[in-house]
This record gives structure tokens, C-alpha cells and sequence, in this order.
């Protein structure tokens, strides 16, 4: 949120949005207004897909992991734990606890599109989902897991030990149970939001305020960092360009997706803000040097609820202030 990029430079590091999209934006009145808006905006934001090409065997798999407490050293959590995919797939409290009751440095970012970032973590600090699966099974403020435990529970469990089989070819591994999680979290996506199909060419999906928010989001430069398929998620930033988020110092950080933020609450790496509009107008000061209006504010608010998805058909939502306990580890539906 540095100021706006010129278009050029935009459009060839988010590729020809616009030619792929065009034929979508047909759907709509020749000529009309709003799908030459889209047709522009596709150029800033381009939908998320429906499917990244996760294998389905070996999804199901990873959904089991997700939700088994017992690969956690305690038997106690497990990554729905903090990551609640019947919700946001974060969770509702600023900080959630380490496996020793602590709260863990930075806030929970949601699970749901991950897969879309470049860079994992506030810090960008973990490389791939890979890396961030071993980090989450095995470290202690996570799930504090040690491979030959893990190994013994997926190997001693019949229904799961069949399907690495079926799915690998080979008995459960270190290799393979990571690549069942990462397939799980591929396939973590939430299309279909009411933008996203707004850029396909459904002129009705997003209101005329909403459409004038997106213009003011894009016209004072939020879409200068805030862009791509997951609205973000693909540079770092220095957080505190021109003045710094009170009682924080300053330091460059992973931008965040702005996909289902208005159902993301708390926000920012401590999970100090518990409202958008204030998350809105603390991020326009500090990255933009701007004084928003409420009315401005407002605008803005309306068009990022419109970046909310679904996941498997289901809106994501505002988890509990409790958070549910995790489902039956054969469950296939969380």
C-alpha cells in the first residue's frame, strides 16, 4: 500500500488477466458499464479457481490428518485446532496457546488459501506448505509431534494405514503424510465470492457502493500491495511507512491476503484490532498517510465483504468466541 503501480508493470506481473477473463465478461449487456469495470479490475484482482489439481485420495487423507489429535504430543490438538475450517479457518482470539499454554508470537492466519501465497507465516519466513507442515506437526508451540510417534499412530490405524497404500503405493512415511497435509491445504480454496463473480462477468453480483468502494480502494493504493488472486499474499511490505500502529515498531512483514477478511477478525500480526473499519483506517495512516472519512471508510469496508468466499459450497463465517472441539478423525466433513 506504497501507491499505485503503473498498469503496464501491473499487468505483466499478474499476467493477461484481462484476455482471460474477457470471454467470461461476455456473459453480460455488450457495452455495459459495469463488465467494462470488471474487465479493468481483472487487470488488479483475478478470481481464485475452483481447484488447484490436489489429488483426491490423497486429500481425503490429509482432511483425516488435519483433524487427528493424536499426532500432537499431548493427544490434545490438532491443526483444526487453531486453523477451524467449519468457520474461517483461523480462529476468533487474538493469539492462540503453544502446547505449554503460552500464546504463540503472532496472531492465526486463516488456512483457506494458503496455497495461493507465495511466501508462508507474517514474517514470509516459512518457503512452502511443505516447510510449514513440519513446522506445525513437529514444533512445540504447534501440535510438538515427533516423527516416530506420528509415524506409529498412521501406521497402527487399519483405516489409514490402507489408504497411504492405496494413495502412495507404499506404507506411511514422513514424505507422504506431508504431502497428504499439503494436498488437504491445497485444496483449502474459497471461490465463488460475490467479486469474484462480479470479474466473471455477473454485473449483479456486487452493488453499485461496493463497485464505488473497490474504486476508492484501488484509487487511494491499496491495491498497490493488496492484489493478485489472493488480494494479497505475494510481496512484503514495511509495515509503518509513514507512521507507525501505536505501541508496535516497525518491520517488513508478508502482506496479507485480504480474501474473507471481513470474517478474519482479530486483525494484523497481533491480533491487536478487533474491527475492520479500524483495521481500514489504522492501515490507510500508516501505509498511505491518508485520514480516511467514516464515510470513505464505510466504502471500503462494503467492498471487502465482497471478497468473501465458500468453502466446499459452504460461506466461510465468523467462528465462535469458543472455539468447537475437533471432529471424529474419521469424519470426512468438517
Amino acid at each position: 500500500m506504497i501507491g499505485r503501480p503503473a498498469r503496464p508493470l501491473l499487468a505483466a506481473l499478474l499476467g493477461s488477466a484481462v484476455a482471460i477473463l474477457a470471454p467470461a465478461a461476455q456473459e453480460g449487456p455488450a457495452g455495459s458499464p459495469a463488465i467494462a469495470d470488471a474487465v479493468e479490475a481483472s487487470a488488479v484482482i483475478t478470481p481464485i479457481p475452483s481447484s488447484l489439481g490436489a489429488d483426491p485420495d490423497r486429500v481425503d487423507i490429509g482432511r483425516m490428518l488435519f483433524s487427528d489429535t493424536r499426532l500432537s504430543r499431548r493427544g490434545d490438538r490438532a491443526c483444526i485446532t487453531c486453523h477451524d475450517i467449519r468457520t474461517n479457518g483461523a480462529s476468533a482470539v487474538p493469539r492462540n496457546v503453544t502446547t505449554d499454554g503460552t500464546p504463540v508470537p503472532r496472531n492465526t492466519p486463516t488456512v483457506f488459501n494458503a496455497a495461493l501465497n507465495f511466501r508462508l507465516g507474517w514474517a514470509g519466513d516459512i518457503p512452502t506448505l511443505k516447510d510449514q507442515a513440519e513446522l506445525a506437526l513437529t514444533q512445540p508451540e504447534f501440535l510438538g509431534g515427533s516423527w516416530p510417534r506420528i509415524l506409529d499412530t498412521v501406521r497402527a490405524d487399519p483405516a489409514l494405514a490402507a489408504r497411504f497404500r492405496s494413495a502412495y503405493g507404499r506404507e506411511a512415511d514422513r514424505e507422504a503424510v506431508v504431502d497428504a497435509i499439503n494436498s488437504f491445504e491445497r485444496h483449502l480454496l474459497t471461490p465463488d465470492s460475490r467479486f469474484d463473480r462480479w470479474l466473471r462477468g455477473d454485473a449483479r453480483a456486487i452493488t453499485e457502493a461496493e463497485q464505488r468502494g473497490f474504486a476508492l480502494f484501488r484509487g487511494i493504493g491499496c491495491s498497490a500491495c493488496h492484489q493478485g488472486v489472493n488480494v494479497g499474499g505475494n510481496l512484503f511490505e514495511k509495515v509503518g511507512i509513514f507512521v507507525t500502529i501505536p505501541n508496535k515498531t516497525a518491520e517488513v512483514l508478508r502482506v496479507p491476503s485480504l480474501r474473507n477478511v471481513a470474517v478474519t477478525a482479530p486483525y494484523f500480526d497481533d491480533g491487536g484490532i478487533a474491527t475492520l473499519p479500524e483495521a481500514v483506517r489504522l492501515m490507510a495512516r500508516v501505509q498511505l498517510g491518508r485520514e480516511l472519512t467514516t464515510t470513505q471508510i464505510a466504502s471500503i469496508v462494503a467492498f471487502l465483504g465482497t471478497l468473501t468466499g465458500s468453502y466446499e459450497g459452504h460461506p466461510v463465517t465468523v467462528p465462535p468466541a469458543t472455539p468447537p472441539g475437533p471432529p471424529p478423525t474419521d469424519d470426512h466433513r468438517p
